[in-house]
């Protein structure tokens, strides 16, 4: 029997998503039309909308869909009216991409070695034209989740954007109390479908569009919206998972292993470990022949095992990065799935220190 732990890479597509979208492939307008298959249409797309903005307490309206966390991304970098660019070290490459190609300049913010923005080295860069800071909130490889309040506190007159990608649906997220300007989400995350995501953006900020065409989105997004894939979003978008006991519970077995950011916050789902003197490659092919699926990182990677820029941001030595291994929890992970990555685990380490031994 196979146990998938790769979670923050995509969950498995929860029942109540799949039957929204099914529901949503027999609606056949389209919801920009103003006949009865239409106004249907619009009304499951409104409907999907609601439900995504009460999720991270905004109104409808400052919900623009898109077709996943890596447009919103972009759309949130070059759309932004500022001069500059502040990215932390530890973002995801839509981010890092996308500010390298915005045309604009890019500065990046540090991190401490726990994973956390260093806020000192911030401040400092505060200095100077308006710029937009972007700052996830919780980190897909290591989980530590960022101090978002206090960066957009310290960012005031500036624009702020968060990606809360891996966070909707773990912990609590709140739009307003974040403090921040601009928000990415992903249906796929949280058990939606993939093809869904969407950019939530302050009431009266204007953003320059990504993708022109026709009016769609309030005109901030042409293009007719993936309905289906919406509909599952937003079947799910207000759904929570409490893996926290379940996560401790795995990582109290791993005795050996380095935990990275183990002392700040982290998401209640995520660990990622290295075992000094094994590779990644070799830890994940042997997680993989034990029949558990985990990953190496960011799962953007064209499924190479690459050194991470993450780790080696809060300066994990390379010797001990490119053993690291990420193991993610999800909303249908059971106690026998933990428990069989944990026997996985022992078994792995056991032929490790039998073979430096001999």
């Amino acid at each position: 029997m196979r146990h998938y732990l790769d979670h923050n890479a995509t969950q498995p597509l929860r029942p109540e998503a799949r039957e929204a979208m099914l529901r949503a492939m027999d609606c056949s307008g389209n919801a920009s039309s103003i006949h009865a298959e239409g106004r249907a249409a619009r009304k499951l797309l409104d409907e999907s909308r609601d439900s995504v903005a009460r999720s991270v307490g905004v109104i409808a309206p400052m919900v623009i869909f898109t077709s996943g966390g890596s447009e919103a991304n972009n759309m949130a970098l070059k759309g932004a009216p500022v001069e500059r660019l502040i990215v932390s070290a530890i973002e995801h490459p839509s981010i890092l991409e996308a500010a390298k190609t915005s045309g604009k300049p890019v500065e990046v913010l540090p991190v401490t070695g726990d994973g956390m923005a260093d806020l000192t080295a911030f401040q400092k860069m505060l200095k100077g034209p308006r710029a937009l800071v972007s700052v996830m909130l919780a980190n897909n490889e290591t989980g530590v989740i960022q101090p978002l309040a206090d960066i957009a506190r310290l960012a005031e007159g500036h624009l702020v954007h968060t990606d809360a990608v891996q966070a909707l649906g773990k912990i609590p997220l709140n739009f307003g109390l974040l403090g921040v300007d601009m928000m990415t989400l992903s249906a796929h995350k949280l058990g939606g479908p993939a093809g869904a995501g969407a950019l939530v953006v302050r009431d009266g900020l204007a953003v320059e569009p990504l993708v022109h065409g026709g009016g769609q989105e309030l005109r901030r997004r042409a293009g007719t919206e993936n309905l289906g894939s919406i509909a599952g979003f937003g079947a799910v978008a207000g759904m929570r998972q409490d893996t926290r006991a379940l996560r401790d519970r795995l990582e109290a077995a791993l005795d050996g292993a380095i935990i990275f950011g183990r002392g700040v916050e982290r998401l209640p789902n995520t660990t990622c470990f290295a075992l000094p003197g094994l590779g990644a490659e070799t830890l994940l092919m042997a997680f993989d022949l034990e029949g558990i699926a985990v990953s190496s990182g960011s799962a953007c990677s064209s499924g190479k095992v690459a050194k991470s820029h993450v780790l080696a941001a809060m300066g994990v030595a390379p010797e001990i990065s490119k053993g690291a291994i990420r193991v993610s929890l999800g909303w249908n992970t059971s106690e026998e799935t933990s428990d069989q990555c944990t026997a996985a685990w022992r078994k792995i380490r056991d032929r490790h220190k039998a073979r430096a031994a001999a």
